[in-house]
Formats: structure tokens, C-alpha cells, sequence
């Protein structure tokens, strides 16, 4: 099993909540917004190009707009590979932290 990096694994986390609408800057925002830091384009793309080459998404040319001076934006989605990827590393985090004390401040789930 190899496993996602923390930067893949957040932006390929970003690209399945985004759904239809996962494109480089909608990525970088969602991230910037979760993760309450400044990410830069690179720091986006350089994770997407090794998603992609792994086979954990797909890139997905979307039609040319007037707006972007006829230029399309790339758009990108999850394949089975990457859910497969997803449930792995989450298995693995959950088995690190299972039988160590709540955190401070952290709530039970009820």
C-alpha cells in the first residue's frame, strides 16, 4: 500500500467535496479555507500533476470561455483509485490515533 501524502490527501479530499466544480483555484481556495493558511498555485499544482500520474484523478478539459480570453479551464474528479486511496489513508490515521486520550477541547461524538 502506498500511501497519500498530507498534501494529496487534503487536496484530493478538496477535489471529492467539490464535485463538479474542482478546478485549480476553486481547489486552492477550499484548501486555503479549511486548512486557515495561504497555499499557492504550485503548492496546488504540484500534488494534482502526482494525483494524476498515480491515477487518483482525472483531468477533465472543460469548454473555452470568452471570459478566460477562449481559454478552458481544467477541471479534475475522483476515480475509484482515489476513493480506494482516501479509505486506505483514513484507516490508517484511525488505527494511530485509536486508544490515545481526547485531545484538549476536542468534544466525544455522540
Amino acid at each position: 500500500m502506498k500511501l497519500l501524502s498530507r498534501q494529496e490527501e487534503i487536496v484530493l479530499l478538496s477535489i471529492w467535496k467539490l464535485k463538479d466544480n474542482a478546478y485549480g483555484v476553486t481547489i486552492r481556495e477550499h484548501v486555503s479555507e479549511i486548512t486557515g493558511r495561504y497555499w499557492s498555485i504550485g503548492a496546488i499544482y504540484v500534488p494534482l500533476d502526482r494525483l494524476v500520474e498515480k491515477g487518483f484523478i482525472d483531468p477533465i478539459q472543460g469548454e473555452p470561455t470568452a471570459r478566460r480570453g477562449g481559454r478552458s479551464k481544467r477541471y479534475y474528479s475522483i476515480t475509484e483509485d482515489g476513493m480506494k486511496a482516501l479509505s486506505e489513508i483514513k484507516q490508517v490515521q484511525d488505527a494511530l490515533w485509536d486508544g490515545f486520550p481526547k485531545l484538549a477541547g476536542e468534544r466525544s461524538k455522540v
